[in-house]
């Protein structure tokens, strides 16, 4: 059964579920054995056994990222305890006058934290739910920007572990170099920009529409009640005792990567982001920070020795869902890997025999690769898989830099949307959201923008010309925000 149809079952019968029971560990389980039962040729022993293999190999060569976790919860519940987020939020709210100006922040924020999507989605929930909670701004809004400025911004940055993982997804003898071929993809990204441009209407014009928008009468009536348990305040921090943590943390993290890159062994800086070992790199970034956070705060007795140590255990609880989650969704993706059911085997002949329809290929480039990462929860182990095909069906002509682009595109927004995905799960955890609240909530956003990228591949494809693309895409996008905006004013002459 491995490299046939049958591959795609454990991942949707894990989506389906989850969207159906809300019972996100559950249903991943369920995908999990049922993919274990399919490769062993349902064999119950043999396919728990396979099962807990997989895991076991799968949180070891993950454990830089669990450790991270771990780490950025111990500092958040250092900050919180300090009292220097209330500070913060006390602060932010002078200056911040309202809900949008609350939620430009945080999407600004996450575009400046271009690095690493990690590392986003941690941080820009830890600094700016302060503000948006002043301004009831609902959970799963702050979710969604937060998800959205992630994956999305580091997609185009050069400088980032995304653009070093694209380039890595080129055959050793391709003859091209990766980071040349990144570059060229970023006018032609359509999901990025376009989401970008979503997000931005959104917070401006305030237009939400279908589950979000529930959400957010909710949160405005002041019933809703999605968020997690608040660690109590008890030290006086100030604003400052949030603000340094946090920066040494992204200097720290940047110099970490640049660190493990080789900077020291002579190699130039982009040469260092493109080889640096992120997940390490966040690992070291965060140890240093809560060295620092020991000397900033014990001398000044901004916090008690004993609360410190005490906020190691709720640093580590806080995080346990998410870390629960990402083993979990790390399992279900290695079922569905080359070794045993192998979904990219399957894809790859499915691909192949649609070669000729050059046409077409931006375009089904875009929505396999939205499947694909959809289905298996991975951007990543989607550009590996298909990345290859396209360099194969093109070489090194005019339209790679597009198909190439597709490829990207539809691999963010499958991870975008997917349940099972690690930036998801951590955009839940960073904004304190329920996972499948933000999951439901976001799907019809990231679909309404994909809608607008097909539209575009399509137009590239026909015309050969990505730039083509890029304004067909943009022009349909450009009429959803009409109709968005026509759509609340006959609702608000109704009224």
């Amino acid at each position: 059964m491995s490299s046939t149809i049958w591959a795609v079952l454990p991942p949707v019968i894990a989506i389906v579920l989850a969207l159906i029971t809300k019972e996100v560990y559950m249903s991943l389980m369920i995908g999990i054995l049922s993919g274990a039962l399919l490769y062993t040729q349902f064999h119950v022993i043999s396919a728990v056994e396979t099962t807990f293999t997989i895991m076991g190999d799968k949180i070891g060569g993950n454990a830089d990222i669990l450790i991270f976790l771990v780490l950025l919860g111990i500092l958040v519940a250092l900050i919180t305890r300090s009292g220097a987020s209330r500070a913060y939020g006390s602060w932010a709210s002078r200056t911040i006058k309202n809900k949008k100006g609350a939620l430009l922040a945080t999407a600004g924020l996450g575009v400046l934290i271009f690095v690493d999507d990690y590392f986003n989605c941690l941080t820009v929930g830890t600094v700016m739910r302060p503000v948006t909670d002043r301004y009831k701004v609902n959970l799963a809004k702050l979710a969604y920007i937060i998800d959205s400025t992630a994956a999305p911004v580091c997609i185009i940055a050069p400088i980032s572990s995304w653009a070093a993982a694209v380039g890595s997804s080129l055959p050793e003898n391709s003859g091209i170099d990766g980071f040349s071929l990144f570059l060229s993809t970023i006018p032609f990204n359509l999901y990025a920009l376009f989401t970008l441009a979503f997000v931005l209407y959104i917070v401006l014009m305030d237009k939400d529409f279908s589950k979000m928008k529930a959400y957010e009468e909710i949160e405005q009536s002041g019933t809703g009640g999605s968020a997690e348990e608040q660690e109590p305040v008890i030290g006086k921090g100030k604003v400052i005792d949030l603000v340094l943590p946090i920066a040494v943390l992204i200097i720290s993290c940047i110099l970490a990567m640049l660190y493990t890159g080789g900077i020291l062994e002579g190699a130039g800086i982009v040469d260092a982001f493109a080889n640096c070992s992120s997940a390490r790199s966040l690992v070291l970034g965060s140890f240093f920070t809560l060295i620092f956070t020991f000397i900033l705060y014990l001398p000044r007795k901004v916090i008690s020795f004993s609360d410190f140590c005490e906020c190691f255990v709720t640093g580590f609880k806080a995080m346990t869902s998410a870390i629960m989650i990402l083993c979990l969704a790390w399992t279900l993706s290695g079922i569905c890997s080359a070794d045993y059911m192998n979904i990219g085997g399957f894809v790859s002949s499915v691909i192949g025999g649609n070669a000729l329809v050059s046409v077409l290929l931006p375009a089904l480039f875009f929505l396999v690769a939205l499947g694909l990462a959809f289905a298996t929860g991975t951007s990543w182990g989607t550009f590996g898989i298909l990345i290859p095909i396209a360099l194969a069906v093109f070489g090194d002509g005019a339209m790679l830099s597009v198909c190439v682009a597709a490829i990207l595109s539809g691999a963010v927004c499958g991870d975008h949307i997917s349940p099972i995905s690690d930036t998801t799960i951590l955009s839940s955890a960073g904004a304190q959201c329920k996972h499948i609240d933000h999951v439901s909530t976001q799907i019809p956003y990231a679909m309404t923008v994909a809608a607008c990228c097909l539209t575009g591949f399509l137009v590239a494809g026909i015309f050969s010309n990505g730039y083509f693309g890029l304004l067909a895409g943009a022009a349909v996008l450009v009429i959803i925000f009409i109709v968005l905006a026509h759509r609340d004013n006959k609702n608000k002459i109704r009224i």
